[in-house]
Formats: C-alpha cells, sequence, structure tokens
C-alpha cells in the first residue's frame, strides 16, 4: 500500500499542513493521520506563528480514507479505534492557537470533508465537489462528534442529503450553506488563499482567538468569562482603543 504523507512547512507566521497522496486523491492512511496530529502538535509548539493553512497536493484536498486501511478490520472495536484516530487528529486541529484556513481544490469527502470543516475557515475552488458517499460505497458511519462537525459547518439540510442520500454537493452550495467562505477559479485559488491569509495576520490576535473561541461557545455552550477577561485585560486592547482615538494602525503584539 501507498502510505501517502501529511508534512508541515513554515513560512514566516504561517504553517501550512500538505496532505500528499496523489494517487488516491489524497485519501489518509492511518500513518497519514498520525502525522496529521504530529504537525498539529508541532505548529501548537512553534513560537510566533499567527495562522495555519491545510490544503492538498494536486486535484483533491482529502478524498476520505484510504479503503484499503479497512481490509484488516475483524470486528466492532476495530471501527472504535479507528474513529479515536480520527478524532485524535481532527480536535488537534480544533484545539490549535492560530487560526485555521482549509484550501479546498478538488474533493473534499468523508474523513477530508470533517477535516475541512475542523478549520475556521474554508476557501473552495469551482472544481471542489463535497459529500459522505458512504450509504452507496463502503458502509460505514461517521461518529456523532464528527456529524456534529459537519451540521455546525453546512446546517442540519445539506448533512442529511450528504449522509442518507449520498448527495455529493457543489461548490455553490458549499458557499451557500455558508461551509465555503468563497469558491474561486483554480487557477486564482493560492493569490486568494495568500490575500485571505494576509488579512489573519494583520488583524489583532487576541481579537481572533477571542472570536473562534466565542464561536465554538455558542455552538456548544461553556463559560466566556475567562475569554472576555484575557481580551479586556490586554495590551492590545489598549493600543486598539489609544491608535483609533489617535487615528493611526494598531500594532498588535498579541499580549
Amino acid at each position: 500500500m501507498s502510505e501517502g504523507k501529511v508534512t508541515l512547512s513554515i513560512e514566516g507566521a504561517v504553517a501550512t499542513v500538505w496532505f500528499d497522496h496523489a494517487v488516491a486523491y489524497n485519501a489518509m492512511t492511518f500513518a497519514m493521520y498520525a502525522q496529521l496530529a504530529e504537525a498539529c502538535t508541532q505548529i501548537a509548539a512553534t513560537p510566533g506563528l499567527r495562522a495555519a493553512a491545510f490544503r492538498g497536493r494536486g486535484k483533491a484536498f482529502v478524498a476520505g480514507t484510504d479503503i484499503r486501511e479497512f481490509l484488516d478490520f475483524t470486528g466492532a472495536e476495530d471501527g472504535l479505534a479507528y474513529e479515536q484516530r480520527i478524532e485524535t487528529g481532527i480536535a488537534q486541529i480544533e484545539a490549535l492557537p492560530v487560526p485555521t484556513l482549509a484550501i479546498i481544490d478538488g474533493a473534499a469527502m468523508g474523513g477530508g470533508l470533517v477535516i475541512a470543516a475542523a478549520c475556521d475557515l474554508r476557501l473552495v475552488s469551482t472544481r471542489s465537489r463535497f459529500g459522505v458517499p458512504i450509504a452507496r460505497t463502503v458502509g460505514n458511519c461517521l461518529s456523532g462528534r464528527n456529524v456534529a462537525r459537519l451540521v455546525e459547518s453546512f446546517g442540519l439540510g445539506p448533512v442529511r442529503a450528504m449522509l442518507l442520500l449520498a448527495q455529493i454537493l457543489q461548490p455553490e452550495q458549499a458557499v451557500a450553506s455558508g461551509f465555503a467562505f468563497e469558491a474561486v477559479e483554480p487557477e486564482v485559488i493560492d493569490f486568494r488563499a495568500a490575500e485571505l491569509l494576509g488579512i489573519l495576520l494583520a488583524n489583532a490576535p487576541l481579537s481572533i482567538a477571542a472570536g473562534r473561541q466565542a464561536i465554538r461557545l455558542a455552538a456548544r455552550g461553556g463559560d466566556d468569562s475567562e475569554m472576555i477577561r484575557r481580551v479586556y485585560g490586554s495590551a492590545d486592547f489598549k493600543e486598539g482603543v489609544r491608535a483609533f482615538v489617535e487615528k493611526r494602525a494598531p500594532v498588535w503584539t498579541g499580549r
């Protein structure tokens, strides 16, 4: 079996996680899921990063899990272990201390769609397609937690269509549902991604962090008092107020 690989590159304040398994449209092997978790650990431990991008090599984002990995399954416990393996990587994406952008050019299916849903923003190309067609292919299932991630990103209707009818969604449907921030032609996706990452780098780090946390609190509940204290007690907040009054651009430090 071609194992494929997940690699991490860092340029300035931006980390990029690459999914590379071209012979299988970047379908994830078990080794690749482990490498994804390792990449997230490295991002979280690297000082000075301000954003992270996730993208696939070639003409796909991630076409799910490599089905050949299931050939050795002997029973139900294998399925539980598999879902836990996925959850480890997905949860680490959500827990990253920097905003995340999924750059989707091609198929984002099954586990790959969940990876994209774990990111904060999703930019897609007009040749991208989205789905979880397991009801007409392999006959497995998604975990409840991963279904919840898809519902948070797409809404209940599109997720029902993907899971129950095995429908494949088009880019315009992904944008209309709110899953995708924007759909652009493939030849300009790199340029547009660089623009969005530049905006993330220019904006106030603590405000972005609070916004990410507040969005998750809105969806899942929880206490926001510590988040509010951190932002309003920060040097960045004082700098922002002064800069606004003085009619100049603020200088963010993330403190």
